[in-house]
């Protein structure tokens, strides 16, 4: 097996680095541009696992889709409300957004589909969303469990089985109830596709969650492509009738979440990191991970070339107790950044991620206490104890990855401040950024 037996910075580390576009809105910019109006150009666009694996799936259902990776641009000819081929075989991989946004996709089609997914992908929750299908008239038939990959779609009945009559008795309004604890791309997914119901619905969130940057998003963009809805209530969204996307030039932003890996490493070595690009007025919800670690002790500048942290003292990170459900993809990240708290770190509102890419909680326990680093975990995430790591040169201690690119990432922290750090199968960066130990080897940082 492939691995990385990782050197710590020598000095205190000065990053500055660009990271690639980011994964949620480059698969959500592929979606719309298919679904509209005319030509878009994409700009900034990741190539990285998933999104080939969304540009292949658009390709296979007919849509022209032309790319150029070494200048990050991807060139869609959109086909509005209709989808070239009505009747193909579907794969999605592993990846989530693809998995749940080409779904809803054909399921509101009218044609017939055979969908599948890795083995990975199998386990991740699906039937809150392919049950808000069935409310708009989708028909599934499933080849193994219920509501799980692989499955065949049936086309879709217009009329749906959720339609009430408004308090005046006069015209049909479609209402759909979903729960989105399990994930906000269920929210996601009926929203950008929704245009392809030209009658308009209504969305009513059911559940406690309520962690929705992704979500908002996914609204920003549609507005971009010239789609209207409304937020009628707190829990009710509404996808007007008679909605279109237009083709349109569009810039994508850098990837918070990446950036947020080179931003932990300067906060754990008392250096400074920059990230091209990375500003606080960008809608991605992982920006508030920076500010987390402001109040461990941090300094943020926003500079015209993007936010400049300066660390502290390594090893003088505030404990803290924080709630991340609205930026859960960096539940890792900072479980890494706490092991060189000067006092414990509770994450909570993350118990969702154990059904993830892997159930991560469980990962981060195991792997720090590999490590000797006191951990517990809870119901809705865990609690880290600051220690002494139990590695060396000549006693290096192996990370296990679970195929989790962010368990690859986020545990490569510890190795640029802890010696004898190995990772295991880095190979799995390549679902959101494969040049990721490429970058680190360019930072100075010793990888064998």
């Amino acid at each position: 097996m492939e691995e990385f037996h990782m050197k710590p910075f020598t000095c205190r580390p000065d990053i500055h680095v660009r990271v690639p576009g980011s994964k949620s809105i480059t698969n959500r910019a592929l979606l719309m541009a298919a679904l509209a109006e005319g030509t878009s150009v994409l700009r900034g666009v990741l190539f990285s696992e998933d999104s080939r694996v969304f540009i292949k799936a658009l390709q296979a259902v007919g849509y022209e889709v032309s790319v150029d990776e070494k200048r990050a641009e991807a060139v869609v000819h959109g086909g509005g409300r209709k989808i070239p081929k009505d009747h193909v075989s579907v794969y999605v991989g592993s990846a989530g957004t693809a998995a749940r946004f080409l779904t809803a996709m054909l399921a509101l089609s009218g044609g017939c589909y055979e969908v599948d997914s890795s083995a990975q992908m199998k386990t991740p929750p699906m039937r809150p969303l392919l049950e808000a299908l069935e409310q708009l008239g989708a028909l599934f038939e499933y080849k193994d469990a219920p509501y799980s990959f692989p499955f065949r779609i049936l086309g879709r009945n217009p009329s749906g089985n959720s339609i009430h009559r408004d308090a005046c008795g006069t015209g049909v309004a479609r209402k759909v109830f979903l729960n989105i604890d399990a994930s906000s791309q269920f929210l996601s997914a009926l929203l950008l596709t929704g245009v392809m119901c030209e009658e308009g619905f209504t969305v009513e969130l059911t559940g406690e969650r309520d962690a929705r940057s992704y979500v908002k998003i996914s609204m920003n963009m549609m507005k971009e492509f010239g789609c209207r809805m409304e937020q009628s209530a707190e829990n009710e969204y509404r996808i007007l009738p008679g909605q279109s996307y237009q083709g349109r030039d569009y810039q994508i932003e850098p990837d918070v979440s990446a950036a947020c890996y080179f931003y932990a490493m300067a906060a754990v070595n008392g250096g400074t990191a920059l990230v091209d690009h990375v500003h606080p007025s960008t809608a991605q919800g992982d920006i508030r991970f920076l500010h987390t670690l402001e109040e461990m002790g941090c300094r943020l500048e926003d500079t015209e070339e993007g936010i400049r942290l300066l660390g502290t003292e390594p090893g003088e990170l505030r404990g803290i107790d924080v709630q991340m459900s609205d930026f859960s993809d960096q539940a890792m990240t900072m479980a890494a950044a706490a092991v060189f708290a000067a006092s414990p770190v509770r994450i909570r509102g993350v118990g969702h991620i154990r059904r993830q890419e892997s159930d991560r909680i469980r990962g981060i326990v195991t792997e720090l206490q590999r490590l000797g680093i006191h951990c517990q975990e809870e119901e809705d995430g865990l609690l880290i104890h600051p220690g002494r790591i139990d590695s060396s040169d000549r006693e290096p201690v192996r990370i296990k990855t679970y195929e989790d690119h962010r368990m690859a990432m986020a545990f490569s922290i510890i190795g640029t401040r802890q010696e004898g750090i190995v990772i295991e199968d880095p190979l799995c960066c390549r679902k959101t950024f494969e040049d990721y130990f490429r970058v680190l080897t360019n930072l100075g940082l010793r990888l064998q």
